[in-house]
């Protein structure tokens, strides 16, 4: 159940108050009896679990900050699409996996 803020106007008491949500809102103070409003008030948020880090939800001026040291750290003129002459793609003769059975 939800708990619910209220503030008395008259005699000025703030109390919380757990309700349904279905249940309409107090009019009268449970000390004083005189007339109560419900407050708003910010909602419960529990983080529960592991991997509630600050950069799982990076905001707009941090993916920028990313951006920019990815780009100071990338080698100039593009090498990183060549290609050593080791990483092949075709296999080599004698490397070949073959499989036979006796």
């Amino acid at each position: 159940m939800p708990t619910y803020d209220y503030q008395c106007e008259a005699c000025g008491r703030t109390y919380e108050v757990r309700q349904r949500i279905s249940a309409a809102p107090l009019t009268t103070c449970q000390y004083c009896q005189g007339p109560i409003r419900r407050l708003l008030a910010p909602a419960a948020f529990i983080l529960k679990g592991r991997g509630w880090y600050v950069t799982d939800y990076p905001s707009e001026a941090r993916k920028k900050a990313v951006e920019s040291e990815k780009k100071a750290t990338e080698p100039a003129g593009g090498s990183s699409t060549t290609s050593s002459p080791t990483s092949s793609s075709a296999p080599s003769s004698g490397t070949a996996a073959t499989s036979t059975k006796d």
